[in-house]
């Protein structure tokens, strides 16, 4: 390998804390990662990881080390990139994870129009809702909605759901319908499990201005999006879910909005990506493509910027 070639290598070891896992991303045999750290050391005339068992610790040289690869290998790409192809000829392996609703509703019956665009392009779509770690994972970007949690991703804002209150005409008719927050103490909730901290959300709603948490007794609690409305749809209690996924329901009249004074705050939309200077040509135009997907009263304002989360 050339030098630049055992740096990629050496990086990846370094996010991954594994040389096993490196080899995996990376797609090379275990021997070849090990080397290829082995032939950098030696070059440099440092040891730049610490190896134990389990994981692989940077040195003191080794972080001094990563942080300047970062900016060569970001450099290299930014040169590279100035005699490619253009990005509408943008090619490779996509690794991406979006939430399961948005992936059935929205994603997949519009992937024919993307490779339309991008033929060379193969993706691999990964549904979860959890927090993931995209280095460790092999992915190259993930789609979340509401605010992220802090970490080294950089957030780039696509736009926000607005949320509604809902409920079946079954469950009203048997427990009347809520006109004003007051009421809700005589009903039941479907609670929501977050999959990144395992608590159940607690109801929202906004008074004068202001937003309010509230303990709802509940029966049933879910943690996928999917089982959520089906669960309403069965009349096992009310619901806050964006308006985009239930839009079909409410026209057809199998649910119903209540208290419309009081929704709760409305659920911003982000794409995560890993912290580099340049991004990859697969992943912009896969996220600028996702943009064009939500309809416009859902997108994001233009000058929206990709901001880093703090540590």
């Amino acid at each position: 390998m050339d030098r630049m070639e055992t740096m990629q290598v050496f990086v990846r070891v370094a996010e991954t804390g594994s040389f096993t896992k490196a080899a995996d991303n990376l797609g090379l045999p275990r021997a070849t990662v090990s080397a290829a750290v082995q032939q950098l050391e030696a070059s440099l005339g440092a040891r730049l990881l610490q190896r134990t068992t389990r994981r692989v610790h940077l040195t003191q040289d080794g972080s001094a080390l990563l942080e300047r690869c970062y900016q060569l290998l970001s450099d290299f790409e930014e040169i590279s990139g100035l005699f490619k192809q253009a990005p509408a000829q943008a090619s490779g392996k996509l690794k991406v994870d979006v939430p399961s609703r948005l992936a059935r509703r929205m994603i997949a019956p519009a992937l024919p129009g993307f490779f339309k665009l991008y033929p060379d392009i193969e993706l691999e779509l990964r549904c979860t809702d959890r927090a993931i770690n995209l280095i460790q994972e092999g992915v190259d970007c993930v789609l979340r909605v509401g605010q992220p949690e802090n970490s080294s991703m950089v957030a780039r804002p696509l736009g926000q759901f607005e949320l509604m209150n809902c409920a079946s005409p079954a469950y009203l008719e048997k427990h009347g319908v809520p006109h004003s927050p007051a009421d809700l103490a005589q009903h039941w909730a479907i609670n929501y499990i977050s999959p990144t901290t395992g608590r159940s959300a607690l109801w929202e709603y906004s008074q004068d201005g202001v937003i309010v948490n509230l303990e709802m007794p509940s029966r049933v609690a879910v943690n996928n999006a999917e089982t959520y409305i089906a669960c309403c749809l069965a009349g096992m209690g009310l619901i806050q879910v964006p308006a985009y996924d239930v839009r079909d329901h409410i026209g057809s009249g199998e649910l119903l909005e209540v208290m419309p004074q009081a929704r709760a705050g409305a659920m911003p939309i982000y794409a995560l990506y890993p912290h580099r200077r340049h991004l990859s040509g697969r992943v912009q135009v896969f996220i600028d493509w996702i943009a064009t997907l939500l309809p416009p009263d859902l997108q994001a304002r233009p000058s929206a910027p990709a901001l880093p989360l703090p540590n």
